[in-house]
C-alpha cells in the first residue's frame, strides 16, 4: 500500500515527515483527503502519535514537501497543523487575519505550488472570526482598517441571516459572511495569480474553501 494512501488511524501510530516520494503520489483529491482524515482524527480525539524532534531532525536535513498549502486567519483557536492532525514538513501555512490574500501570499502559493511542489490550496476561515466582526461593523484601528476593508466585499455580498443586523452582535450572520469571505477568496486566488489558474485548469493542484468550527473543531469543506 502506498505510503500516503488512507488508512485506519490508532493513536500507536507514528507519523513521518513526507518525502520527494511520498509528496510525488499525492493527488490534489488526496491531498485534501488527507486533510479531511486528519480533522477527523482531531474532531474524535484519535490523533497521531508524532515524534515531533526527530521529524524535525529528518526534514531539516533532508528538505522539505508539503502536500497541501492552506491560507488561514491568525485567531488562536484555529490552527490548520492542529485541527487537521499534520506535522512538522506537512504543510505550508499563510496566516493572516481574515485569512485574505495579497501579492505577497499569492507569491508564497505560487512557490508552494509550482517550485515545492504542493498539491493543494485551502483557504480556512473560521466560526466567530474578530476580523470579519470588524468588517461587518468598520471597524477603524491604524493598519487594522485596511484590512477589514479587503474583507468589506464579502460583507456586502451576504445576505441578511437570521434578522436584519448586520453587525457583529449576530453570530450567525458573521459567520455567513465568513464562509462568503472563503469563497471570495478561493475565487481572487485563481483570478489574481496567472501561474496557480494555469496549473488548476491542467489538473496540477485544486483551491478549495473550509470554515473551521472554532466550537466543535469540526471543518467544513465547501
Amino acid at each position: 500500500m502506498s505510503a500516503c494512501a488512507t488508512q485506519p488511524v490508532t493513536t500507536a501510530q507514528v507519523a513521518v515527515p513526507m518525502t520527494k516520494l511520498t509528496q510525488s503520489e499525492v493527488t490534489p483529491d488526496l491531498a485534501i483527503q488527507r486533510l479531511k482524515d486528519g480533522n477527523a482524527r482531531f474532531v474524535s480525539g484519535n490523533m497521531l502519535k508524532r515524534d515531533l524532534i526527530a521529524q524535525a531532525k529528518i526534514s531539516g536535513k533532508d528538505g522539505q514537501y508539503p502536500f497541501v498549502s492552506v491560507v488561514s486567519c491568525i485567531d488562536s483557536r484555529s490552527d490548520p497543523a492542529l485541527v487537521f492532525d499534520q506535522g512538522i514538513g506537512d504543510m505550508f501555512t499563510a496566516r493572516v487575519a481574515g485569512n485574505i490574500v495579497n501579492e505577497d501570499i499569492l507569491g508564497s502559493l505560487e512557490y508552494a505550488a509550482k517550485v515545492a511542489g504542493s498539491k493543494a490550496i485551502v483557504v480556512l476561515g473560521h466560526t466567530h472570526c474578530g476580523a470579519v466582526k470588524g468588517a461587518c461593523d468598520s471597524a477603524v484601528l491604524g493598519n487594522l482598517t485596511q484590512l477589514v476593508a479587503k474583507i468589506a466585499p464579502a460583507v456586502k455580498a451576504t445576505p441578511d441571516t437570521h434578522g436584519a443586523d448586520r453587525s457583529s452582535k449576530n453570530h450567525h450572520f458573521v459567520d455567513a459572511a465568513a464562509e462568503m469571505n472563503v469563497k471570495m477568496t478561493v475565487q481572487a486566488i485563481s483570478e489574481k495569480s496567472p501561474v496557480l489558474r494555469e496549473m488548476i485548469q491542467n489538473g496540477q493542484i485544486k483551491v478549495i474553501g473550509a470554515l473551521h468550527d472554532v466550537e466543535t473543531g469540526k471543518v467544513e469543506f465547501f
